[in-house]
């Protein structure tokens, strides 16, 4: 048995997902011609409540696109200094586009502390950078950012003259959650949290189970500027059509099924807990950490391999990652549950 936890971006894709790819209407997305990629724009710009979308190969390049659409060169983005836009995507909105970051630290439940964004606002002087973009990313290390928190946030940067870009590669999970604390449903809650910002990227690939894709939301003019900043990054693909099919059903298919893999970290984490030497973090989503302490630190790498040796994949050293998706089931978490007792003998 395999059980590959290292991240939701390692799901296969499903044999309904396969024949949708197999059948998708395909044109020449770099013309505008693409029936399916077109079908996608329309619907994820639509269901998130934007006027307009652009589909992207990767979340890092949407993201990107994003901040240089907002932001000349000069011009600098808030944002959490453990942040994915800033901390893992190259630098790419510094080393492409001039645009410096200023990092804020995080809060234990991800959120920038309102006050330390506005201190981060610097004022018109030519000393600055000119501060024009606040990112926050939904979620966070696998946390919810409370939706109160984001509307004061964003109406924060909105009332000193700050653009609003959402990372939402994992939108739909905080979108599930949301859902459940309000009894609503994860589309409208995916929509509620969208609507706070100017933009927002969203990812197939990760908790919605396409093999590859993102897409990035805002109105028609900041689409029309990304979409040449995508050119610029060599992004333009041609019979695209194949890979937005996937992202196509997995918007049908795949977002209510969410709260399944949320239940398996749950599952995970409540076997995990009284190991000694382990300390689990309660997860919201449908990603677990884990601190080895005391002795078990020494244990780490070691853990790791007799882990792979039972099939069992996850990632980190000190820290460990496990992230539950549509290709995990529960006797696959019942199955690393068993290994990792069977590591501390627990």
């Amino acid at each position: 048995m395999l059980v590959d936890l290292r991240s939701d971006t390692v799901t296969q894709p499903t044999a309904a997902m396969r024949a949708a790819m197999a059948t998708a209407p395909l044109g020449d997305d770099v013309f505008g011609d693409d029936p399916s990629v077109n079908a996608l724009q329309e619907r994820v710009a639509a269901l998130l409540g934007f006027e307009a979308a652009l589909f992207m190969p990767t979340g890092t390049q949407s993201n990107l696109c994003g901040i240089l659409a907002h932001c000349q060169r000069g011009d600098e983005y808030i944002v959490g200094q453990m942040a994915h836009t800033y901390r893992w995507e190259g630098g790419g909105a510094a080393v492409l586009g001039s645009v410096q970051p200023q990092p804020l630290n995080h809060q234990p439940d991800g959120t920038l502390a309102l006050a330390d964004i506005e201190a981060a606002i610097k004022p018109d002087d030519a000393h600055f950078a000119k501060s024009r973009l606040l990112t926050l990313e939904n979620t966070w290390g696998g946390k919810l950012l409370p939706f109160d928190y984001v509307q004061a946030a964003t109406a924060l940067a909105a009332s000193r003259g700050l653009g609003r870009h959402l990372d939402g590669a994992r939108l739909f999970n905080a979108a599930t959650l949301q859902a459940a604390q309000k009894a609503s449903d994860p589309y409208s809650e995916a929509r509620a949290i969208a609507g706070c910002f100017d933009s927002a990227s969203v990812c197939f690939s990760k908790g919605l189970g396409a093999p590859v894709g993102s897409a990035l939301c805002g109105s028609k003019d900041f689409i029309a500027r990304a979409h040449r900043i995508r050119k610029m990054t060599g992004g333009g693909m041609r019979q695209a059509g194949v890979l937005a099919a996937a992202a196509l059903h997995a918007l049908d298919h795949h977002v209510l099924r969410l709260a399944d893999d949320h239940a398996l970290a749950q599952r995970l984490a409540d076997g995990l807990t009284g190991i000694a030497g382990l300390e689990v973090d309660a997860p919201q989503t449908n990603i677990v950490f884990v601190d080895l302490v005391g002795a078990a630190r020494e244990q780490s790498a070691d853990l790791l391999s007799f882990l792979k040796t039972q099939g069992v994949l996850a990632t980190g050293l000190y820290r460990l990652r496990f992230v539950t998706h549509l290709d995990v089931d529960a006797a696959g978490i019942d199955h690393a549950i068993g290994a990792v007792r069977q590591f501390f003998k627990a």
